[in-house]
């Protein structure tokens, strides 16, 4: 995932289903957030390994850790 309009537009594509969730099904919004917490994780990884940031060892990481990718915000949001 070295493209970075590929990138926006994955961990955006959720959104709109969340959004209409959060006015429709109050439950159903609850669950969607807390999956998007752990795809968010999950795309995040993805990009940085794919761009040779990090590494495989660091996985757990990204899902203990809290906000743990907002330690590489430029490389995730910015550098191709």
């Amino acid at each position: 995932m070295k493209n970075l309009l590929i990138y926006y537009f994955t961990i955006l594509l959720p959104i709109p289903l969340m959004v209409w969730s959060v006015f429709n099904f109050q439950t159903l919004f609850i669950v969607l957030l807390l999956s998007y917490v752990l795809y968010r994780a999950f795309t995040d990884f993805n990009r940085l390994t794919s761009k040779g940031v990090i590494t495989e060892k660091d996985k757990w990481k990204f899902f203990v850790v809290p906000f743990f990718s907002s330690t590489y915000f430029k490389e995730l949001y910015f550098e191709k």
